[in-house]
């Protein structure tokens, strides 16, 4: 199943962290936070100026992004647990910098 965004809100996923802290300690389920970046998945065309002009959004399908720890509505896409919001609560995208280090 597809699912296509209206104006300007965003589908993400979920990105699961790492189970172990750096000390090697695996956290249990009941005590992990839900996650605070995602992927995203697909965006809507934009929302409406005052002059009715469509401004298109920042953030494009593929993205890494940061969100708020509230952020959204969870919802439920062809099997798969996503995230819907705005574009507004999307806090930055994650640049990828370890193509540039390993050049350095």
């Amino acid at each position: 199943m597809k699912f296509r965004p209206l104006h300007d809100r965003v589908v993400v996923r979920r990105i699961e962290p790492e189970e172990r802290t750096k000390g090697g300690i695996i956290i249990p389920d009941t005590a992990k936070e839900k996650p605070q970046q995602g992927e995203v998945i697909a965006v809507g065309p934009g929302a409406r100026d005052e002059t009715g002009k469509v401004q298109p959004l920042d953030v494009k399908a593929g993205d890494r992004v940061l969100f708020g720890k509230w952020s959204g509505t969870e919802v439920r896409v062809g099997g798969e647990d996503l995230l819907i919001m705005k574009e507004s609560d999307i806090m930055g995208v994650l640049e990828q910098e370890a193509a540039s280090r390993s050049a350095a």
